[in-house]
């Protein structure tokens, strides 16, 4: 039996993305142990069979003396549980995460790459400045890694060409954190009323505004379609002002439903899953409407690209392109038939290549366990 520590920046995505690789882990004999940043989260995590314990990480911004704390409280902690293994996701616990179980003698380091997040995706002043202030700790964190997963080749591939990781490192590519098939059951799509769906965090950056656009410029043609939004607002620098949401609801744009810990009822009474984001590592909430048999408009941008046959569970779409998007919105609205069609194309993929067991099966046999 081996003792692992998963290492979190949110304590709910311990949940709800690893939560079946948590069970597996259990399921096979090793202790685990989970580590995030938010309180009250014991008895959640303990319903899976694992221990929760708190650690003073914050999910935005950089702070160098704060960091630096965040990193001599990991060490002190790991030395204490003594794990075999440490795995940590997401940008600040894969850098944390990694340099804290060096320190702390851990032999098996491993990390996920689950998106680049908002020092990779754009390019103002300060997203620079902390791109070079990161950019160092990632490198040095990443060689300390047995084997780093990522969710797609664009972000291996953007890893090599910077320089953040050498050809000799072992890098595999996961199907994103998969989707359990049987829970996210297929239900026909309804197309009377029609409906869209977006679920996300509230930032720019899911391509929210131009999901928007497209829904005030469709809604003046066809008025009986509803345009539907879901997700929690977040602290994220690019975060959606509450305000925003309030006025897109008033003027009768979108039905705003705010957060949800089951999102499998929205599904159920949509037509067509929406996610116009400028970039993923592979949008977790796309592999949920995919296995419930909605078809898919998404971008043609890392991690949304891989989800999509174009023409047969749904269709692609540029970045930023609202006209692009209205379009492709609009054939469901005038072409109904291929919504069940599409639909079904998007279950079997899902089967095939998201099933969150065969994407468990290979993290677990790439760390030994």
């Amino acid at each position: 039996m081996a003792k692992i520590v998963i290492i979190s920046h949110y304590a709910p995505s311990l949940i709800n993305f690893r939560g079946e690789l948590i069970k597996t882990f259990v399921k096979l004999g090793h202790h685990v142990i989970t580590l995030g940043p938010e309180g009250g989260f014991e008895e959640d995590l303990k319903a899976l069979g694992a221990e929760y314990k708190q650690i003073p990480l914050e999910r935005t911004g950089v702070n160098p003396l704060k960091d630096i704390s965040t990193i001599l409280f990991l060490v002190k902690i790991l030395r204490e549980i003594k794990p075999d293994y440490v795995l940590s996701y997401a940008i600040k616990p894969v850098i944390y995460g990694s340099l804290a179980a060096s320190l702390a003698g851990i032999p098996n380091i491993y990390s996920m790459i689950t998106g680049l997040g908002y020092i990779f995706t754009g390019h103002s002043i300060k997203q620079r400045a902390i791109y070079n202030l990161i950019y160092p700790m990632l490198k040095k964190a990443l060689k300390r890694n047995k084997i780093i997963f990522f969710q797609n080749p664009d972000d291996r591939k953007l890893f090599r060409d910077l320089y953040l990781v050498s050809s000799k490192q072992k890098m595999i590519i996961i199907n994103g954190s998969g989707v359990n098939i049987s829970y996210f059951a297929y239900s026909p799509a309804p197309t009377q009323p029609l409906s869209f769906l977006l679920m996300a965090r509230l930032i720019w950056d899911k391509g929210i505004g131009e999901y928007v656009q497209a829904a005030r410029n469709l809604k003046r043609r066809y008025p009986f379609v509803d345009f539907k939004l879901l997700g929690p607002f977040d602290s994220n620098p690019k975060a959606i002002e509450r305000s925003f949401v309030e006025q897109w609801a008033s003027e009768g744009i979108i039905k705003y439903f705010g957060e949800t810990k089951d999102v499998r009822p929205y599904i159920v009474n949509s037509s067509v899953f929406v996610l116009p984001s400028y970039r993923e590592g592979t949008p977790r909430s796309v592999l949920e409407a995919m296995s419930m048999g909605r078809p898919i408009i998404t971008t043609d941008a890392p991690g949304c690209r891989e989800t999509v046959i174009n023409g047969v569970n749904g269709f692609l779409v540029p970045v930023k392109d609202v006209g692009a998007l209205e379009k492709a919105m609009e054939k469901f609205i005038l072409q109904p038939e291929l919504i069940p069609k599409f639909g079904l194309a998007s279950r079997k993929i899902a089967e095939e290549k998201y099933d969150v067991n065969k994407v468990n099966k290979i993290i677990i046999e790439a760390m030994g366990l």
